[in-house]
């Protein structure tokens, strides 16, 4: 793997940015490190840095909105499933008819 390609005669270095080393910049910047400073050190632009720090924060924010042991939440589960099981004997139910009385070949009432 290339960690330089050239571009326009001039070397620059080809970074891949994981979550992991993304996580440690948004840590740096949200201990008040400058994101001016940041961004040339790092040679990433300040949109960038920024745009890595909001999807952090937002990310924080679902993970904290979170509910545990949420009686709603249970309720709703707990209607889904019930919902599930009648859908699934309703289907039942069908096929039984079907076989018992197929309506194929059946003629007409009037």
């Amino acid at each position: 793997m290339l960690n330089e390609s050239e571009v326009g005669g001039v070397a620059t270095e080809v970074k891949r940015w994981s979550a992991g080393r993304k996580k440690q910049v948004v840590l740096r910047l949200l201990r008040g490190e400058s994101v001016d400073a940041l961004s040339r050190e790092l040679a990433v632009p300040i949109y960038r840095l920024e745009e890595w720090r909001d999807r952090a924060l937002a990310g924080m924010d679902v993970g904290l909105k979170e509910r545990e042991n949420d009686p709603l939440e249970k309720q709703l589960d707990d209607a889904n499933r019930r919902i599930g099981e009648l859908v699934m004997e309703v289907e039942i139910l069908r096929k039984e008819r079907e076989v018992r009385r197929p309506l194929v070949g059946r003629r007409s009432s009037r």
